[in-house]
């Protein structure tokens, strides 16, 4: 495995950048080109994105047999044309529900005119993925869309991690998602983000923290008691700049019972780990396209 220190970096930490912000009243610039904009303010304690500043982020949707309607489900990132990367529990239901993706979406109850749909043709869950074993991990599944997407300014594929990188303690990511924003409340409408500061695994796998919850193949981020993801953004995107390239570290994965609790960050799929099982599935299916 290979650690990226801070030093190695070029990216302000979540204080500073929020400082930044506010004292502008403006915007932050970020990389790429399509992702250059963190608005001001400060998923639960999140802010609304700016529209399609996260152009890989997908909504996966459900429905059923004569249902006349979709259900949101789940976030997502598109990783290839043909390909989205969520989480196993957010698919891991023989009970008929069709799925699709939403790509180019925003505000998921009006219609942006960006965004469109595609229906999910096969569904991979890693062979190790347990429902009843949070802890042995795993939770990372692959769907194959039946159409490929258009690539545009508000649909992209997201760049991954080198097979084995970890971000040191306290680097700055963005959980982005239209998850609850508050426990037991409701879910939001827009697209939201907030920047969870990681939680290196010697210190996330403590009894004060998550403990043996906490897996190598994981990530932690968050955990100060106000901002943090909850249900709904489980199997949407850790979004972390590194040298000023947006990468998808990790995968919203599970989270305590009331989602902000201190010292219980939100705990991702560690997607550097998975970088070999995610390019031989693709290969094994068909390809990228």
């Amino acid at each position: 495995m290979s650690d990226l220190h801070s030093d190695s970096v070029q990216t302000a930490d979540c204080y500073f950048q929020q400082i930044t912000v506010f004292s502008k009243l403006g915007v932050v610039s970020a990389a790429p080109a399509q992702n250059d904009k963190i608005p001001h303010g400060r998923v639960i304690g999140g802010e609304e994105a700016v529209p399609h500043s996260w152009p890989w982020q997908i909504a996966l949707q459900y429905t059923y047999s004569n249902a006349g309607a979709w259900g949101n489900a789940c976030g997502g990132t598109l990783i290839a044309p043909r390909w989205v990367m969520t989480a196993a529990h957010c698919v891991d239901f023989k009970d008929g529900a069709f799925y699709r993706v939403a790509l180019g979406e925003h505000n998921l109850d009006g219609v942006d005119g960006t965004e469109y749909y595609r229906h999910v043709g096969d569904i991979i869950i890693h062979e190790g993925w347990k429902m009843n074993n949070l802890a042995n991990g795993n939770d990372i599944a692959l769907l194959y869309l039946l159409e490929p997407a258009i690539i545009n300014q508000y649909v992209q594929i997201a760049n991954l991690p080198s097979p084995g990188q970890i971000l040191p303690d306290n680097f700055p990511c963005y959980i982005t998602g239209w998850g609850l924003t508050e426990s037991a409340g409701y879910p939001s409408p827009v697209l939201l983000q907030a920047c969870l500061p990681v939680v290196d695994h010697k210190k996330c796998a403590t009894r004060e923290y998550w403990d043996y919850y906490a897996g190598e193949k994981m990530i932690c981020a968050g955990g100060d008691g106000y901002l943090a993801g909850c249900q709904g953004d489980s199997g949407g995107p850790l979004n972390c700049n590194v040298n000023d390239v947006w990468n998808v570290y990790g995968i919203a994965s599970f989270g305590p019972s009331i989602c902000n609790t201190y010292h219980k960050p939100t705990v991702f799929t560690q997607v550097s780990s998975f970088i070999d099982w995610i390019n031989q599935t693709i290969e094994k299916h068909g390809g990228p396209n």
